[in-house]
């Protein structure tokens, strides 16, 4: 049967979604704007990333610089992967950083300003499923906050894999049981079990890898070493 011709209803309330190739231009001329504009490039990695704390982040650089966090492709190809199509001189230099879950903040601050704040910058929040646990040991609830399960959740938390059951309505506990072991991946079972008993495991961090300074026109590797170095410079 041939489709109807007539005219459809198209609703106005329904926002129309920017195209893909549209954003990664934007994108692709927003970080060139943005290397003109500000005295470094700084590339830097994230390490159990959180939209929320990323935000915050974005926010503590708003009034003297911009962030970015999108197609590592397209930031690249932004700042330019070769001497011949580098956005600016030694821009090139940090195209080997943009890989994996990296970003961009380009800033007017100083390099060991940046580097100082983000080797001090840590938020706690709880682990997700494919994580690993960064301990292993019990005990970490407050002994005022050490309350018995309500007997609603029992059926939960033995679907989790908790050897429970119920006496004369409360939980109990058959025997020892270990919810996550340092080292290890979570499942998603044991990051609800961490999550419903209060234990965060999982720390937001960023790493910056390198930087390029406009004024050297030049990319500093940045690791454990070399931002010490970096800070005590400055």
């Amino acid at each position: 049967m041939p489709k109807s011709k007539r005219a459809r209803l198209i609703h106005t309330s329904v926002v129309q979604k920017t195209p893909s190739k549209a954003r990664s231009a934007s994108l692709y001329a927003a970080v060139q704007a943005a290397a003109d504009s500000y005295q470094h490039v700084f590339v830097f990695a994230v390490d159990n990333m959180r939209n929320t704390y990323l935000k915050a982040v974005r926010q503590h650089f708003a009034t003297d610089g911009r962030l970015f966090f999108g197609k590592t492709k397209v930031m690249a190809k932004a700042l330019g992967a070769t001497v011949e199509s580098e956005h600016a001189p030694g821009l090139a230099g940090l195209a080997a950083w943009l890989a994996g879950s990296v970003g961009l903040l380009c800033t007017d601050r100083g390099a060991e300003e940046v580097v100082e704040f983000f080797a001090g910058y840590c938020e706690v929040d709880f682990a997700r499923a494919g994580g690993r646990a960064t301990r292993g040991r019990g005990g970490e609830v407050a002994v005022e906050e050490d309350v018995a399960l309500p007997h609603s959740l029992e059926v939960t938390v033995r679907k989790w894999g908790m050897p429970t059951r119920l006496e004369k309505g409360k939980v109990v506990l058959g025997e020892e049981y270990v919810v996550a072991v340092e080292g290890q991946e979570l499942s998603s079972q044991q990051t609800a079990l961490l999550k419903l008993f209060g234990v965060a495991m999982a720390e937001f961090k960023v790493q910056i890898l390198a930087y390029w300074s406009a004024s050297t026109q030049e990319v500093v590797e940045v690791g454990k070493e070399a931002a010490a170095e970096v800070m005590k410079e400055g």
